[in-house]
């Protein structure tokens, strides 16, 4: 027998993971904010829902002024959220229902609130001047380097005390940290290792490309499609700030560490092209990340034969060894439900979790919240405050999460920190669980056809030539071969045309739609997909 070929997938590939924002999961003390006690509380959803690991967006201390992604203390609890007490009693509620917890590391850089910058910067011979970026100004004076924010603005930012500028990718309070340091390098896989210990199953991390630069710091070269409605930061190619050759090496001593521990996942958050981003899968003998996050569905146009060819590129660029990753929604993007419309929605839920490759699936995604007003008084997002004319603000997917129609959506006994989507008096989780047809009925019907059917899970894709609006695909394995129709037009359309279907005179048993169970079982078959339905079929 070849044991290899037996060997049973690793859980991160058959597993749907299921972003929490804590801010806006639930609040558990009445302060309108989530809490680690709050996300405790609703774990039997989730069992219900049917994920297997939940990634926390991050709950460190931190003086937030980017909400967590400034670090002032890798190693506890920020007070908002709770203590390292209540951070292990959720962990352990976790396990005892069979999920996973990950958390979300920021290698990139701390708060400037953090002790290690505080020393930093208190003086030029301070120990731990180099465990950041300093640079004297440029000759006859300014930044160092051409290099903007991803905030806007210079990257650079001028510190008179010691009359150096120190280096930050996003905002000023967020000074990047010197990987190239070897006592810095050390003391964040300490950290690391103090989450192993405590039992977490694994990490996103943040901004991973990001987190060495050119050791020359060269200017980056000026972006000629650059139009006036993107980001400052777009007006250069990040050539010589991200996605630097030694960052790789990096990476490989990230996956050494966590293999060290078993069954764990590193989850590399990279926005590149696809050979690019082939390329933090590492090697067979020199891994990097497990799953480098693909974010095509997010930023690809709607449509069928758009979708098509970028599944199939992607599919061609991952190494042998590689395991394919989506996602539809996230804390940084405009949600799913705003972007194609609530019919569409119910498409984007059934090919999130067909495709061949980890789900990601992002918290309020499975009820349809969809555009979010934000009134300007009420604007958090420090990247929308800055750069308030392009429509980047983050804020609207951020909103608190609405369980049901009592004050406040049962989110908080107060008003939340950010609005609740206007419709949540009848948009909420309880309004959709007592509805068999609703959009959350629907992600839980793909997750159990999910658990059910390896094809969805572990399966070959193959993609099918189709018609207009329609994509198409199998998945197959072993004996199961189950087919996969998605309409992403407003009309009517023929279905493919796959092999061994039933004839017209037969019935076809549809495991599910996306309109809802009358339209599931079996049923005559009249090849034809409904405007914006979605189908797998057996």
């Amino acid at each position: 027998m070849d044991c290899q070929s037996q060997k049973s997938p690793p859980w991160w590939e058959t597993g749907v993971i299921y972003q929490i924002y804590p801010r806006s999961f639930q609040d558990s003390d009445g302060d309108g904010v989530g809490d680690l006690a709050g996300i405790e509380s609703r774990l039997d959803y989730l069992v219900d829902l049917g994920v297997d690991a939940i990634w926390l967006s991050p709950i460190f201390p931190s003086p937030m002024a980017d909400f967590g992604y400034d670090v002032a203390d890798y190693c506890d609890i920020d007070p908002m959220f709770g203590d390292l007490a209540g951070f292990d009693r959720l962990l352990e509620a976790v396990h005892t229902r069979g999920l996973k917890l990950l958390l979300d590391f920021v290698p990139n850089h701390t708060s400037d609130q953090h002790p290690w910058f505080i020393e930093s910067r208190a003086s030029r011979e301070n120990p731990k001047r180099d465990w950041y970026i300093w640079r004297d100004p440029a000759p006859g004076g300014g930044p160092p380097n051409n290099w903007i924010s991803d905030f806007g603005g210079s990257s650079w930012e001028w510190d008179a005390m010691t009359g150096q500028y120190y280096l930050h990718a996003f905002l000023k309070e967020q000074p990047d940290l010197n990987w190239r340091h070897p006592e810095l390098r050390e003391a964040m896989m300490g950290v690391l290792r103090f989450w192993f210990d405590r039992g977490v199953d694994g990490f996103r991390m943040d901004v991973l490309w990001h987190i060495i630069k050119d050791a020359a710091l060269r200017d980056n070269p000026i972006n000629p499609d650059w139009t006036p409605n993107r980001t400052q930061r777009d007006r250069l190619i990040q050539l010589h700030s991200t996605d630097q050759p030694a960052a790789h090496e990096i990476a490989a001593e990230f996956r050494a560490l966590a293999d060290h521990y078993g069954d764990r996942v590193l989850i590399g958050e990279i926005s590149l092209p696809n050979d690019r981003l082939a390329r933090w899968y590492g090697t067979p003998d020199r891994p990097q990340v497990h799953v480098p996050v693909n974010f095509h569905l997010i930023e690809h146009a709607w449509n069928a034969e758009s979708l098509r060819h970028m599944i199939a590129d992607y599919e061609a660029s991952l190494p042998a060894f590689g395991w394919p990753n989506w996602v539809v929604g996230s804390h940084d993007a405009k949600r799913i439900a705003a972007r194609v419309g609530e019919a569409q929605a119910r498409v984007a839920a059934m090919l999130l979790l067909t495709l061949r490759g980890t789900p990601t699936m992002y918290q309020g995604d499975e009820i349809g919240i969809g555009e979010v007003p934000i009134p300007r008084d009420r604007v958090r997002d420090p990247q929308d405050l800055r750069q308030p004319d392009i429509g980047i603000g983050r804020d609207r997917s951020r909103t608190p999460m609405p369980w049901d129609d009592s004050d406040y959506a049962g989110f908080s006994k107060v008003d939340p920190w950010l609005p609740l989507n206007e419709d949540w008096p009848i948009r909420n989780v309880t309004t959709q669980h007592q509805d068999c047809n609703s959009l959350l009925s629907l992600y839980r019907t793909l997750l159990s056809l999910r658990r059910r059917h390896a094809a969805l899970s572990i399966g070959a894709l193959v993609l099918v030539d189709s018609a207009e609006d329609v994509l198409a695909f199998e998945r197959h394995h072993d004996d199961e071969r189950l087919r996969i129709a998605l309409n992403l037009g407003n009309h009517a359309r023929p279905l493919p045309r796959f092999a061994s279907l039933p004839t017209d005179a037969h019935p076809a048993e549809v495991l599910c739609s996306t309109l809802g169970e009358p339209h599931s079982a079996f049923r005559p078959w009249d090849g034809v997909l409904a405007p914006n339905e979605g189908l797998i079929m057996r």
